[in-house]
């Protein structure tokens, strides 16, 4: 009698050791390679190129010489620097509060929905900035002239005299004016796009409570753009400090009210251009551009701030 015996069972693969890979994966390098190469080249590059400008000085005898930080402690102690630096911050306290004000104002009266004719509006106010601002200010200034433009025209044929808009104690609002009728409708649209993602059921819940629209506005809506306000502050706070087309665009019309250092960048500009010192032009720059980073990084610091 044959036994039948059972199949003999399948002996295991052996399982081969895990790979261990010494060699890092650059694929994702890879794909950010190329950001990284033009951010450099852009950015970094120029921000390193400016700190090595502002280490050296042209001489008469000697020629470039580096003088380590005594172009930083000039800038320090350059009265036309801080002239500058104090219009613009007197432009930023006044012409930013007023400009976010209204452009806050018409996302409010366009998310309210009991505007009549809200899309006519909303392309209507933000259409200013899609102009170049070179255009926007020459429009201006001609309207300012009190020989040719609109000013001028008005004087004429009513028997007035209006205000010089450019004289030397308007020119400053007159820049602000230009400022803000470019920048409303861009800092509206950011204001108007953060309100649009606000759900409906805060609302229905404050109605429900029986808020009004003032309490719907304090309670809800300002809140939840909270983010959006903050970026509009930070980023207008920058133009303000980096003003320079409308200064030197204006300066042929206002000769007497706008000079080369009336603002921190038409002043570095001036330095480079006009003077030849670029030396200590890249080290106002540099100065400039770190007075901006702490006061918008203090700002965002105070606006985002939980409970403020």
């Amino acid at each position: 009698m044959t036994t039948l015996q059972p199949p003999a069972a399948a002996e295991p693969r052996p399982v081969p050791p895990p790979v261990r890979r010494d060699r890092r994966s650059w694929t994702g390098w890879g794909f950010l390679g190329p950001f990284v190469a033009v951010f450099a080249l852009v950015f970094l590059a120029p921000i390193a190129y400016s700190v090595y400008l502002s280490l050296f000085r042209d001489q008469l005898i000697g020629g470039t010489t580096f003088v380590g930080l005594d172009n930083y402690a000039e800038a320090l102690g350059d009265e036309r620097f801080w002239a500058s630096l104090g219009r613009v911050s007197l432009f930023l306290a006044v012409q930013v509060p007023i400009m976010l004000g209204i452009a806050l104002l018409v996302a409010l009266a366009l998310d309210s929905g009991r505007l009549y004719g809200r899309d006519f509006f909303r392309i209507s106010i933000f259409l200013p900035y899609a102009v170049p601002a070179v255009v926007a200010t020459l429009m201006w200034g001609f309207m300012y002239g009190t020989r040719f433009g609109l000013v001028g025209d008005i004087n004429g044929a009513l028997g007035v005299s209006l205000p010089d808009p450019l004289s030397p104690d308007l020119v400053l609002a007159s820049i602000g004016n230009i400022v803000t009728w470019e920048f409303v409708g861009y800092n509206m649209l950011i204001f108007y796009a953060a309100l649009r993602v606000v759900p409906h059921s805060l609302y229905e819940a404050a109605q429900i409570d029986g808020a009004g629209q003032i309490r719907v506005i304090t309670a809800i809506k300002l809140p939840a753009i909270r983010g959006a306000l903050v970026i509009a502050t930070i980023f207008s706070i920058i133009g303000s400090f980096q003003l320079f087309n409308e200064p030197s665009i204006l300066q042929p019309l206002a000769r007497n009210a706008i000079t080369t250092d009336y603002t921190p960048n038409y002043y570095t500009y001036a330095l480079s251009f006009n003077g030849q010192q670029h030396n200590y032009s890249a080290t106002v720059a540099i100065v400039m551009g770190l007075i901006t980073m702490v006061v918008a990084y203090a700002v965002q610091l105070r606006g985002m701030r939980k409970g403020v």
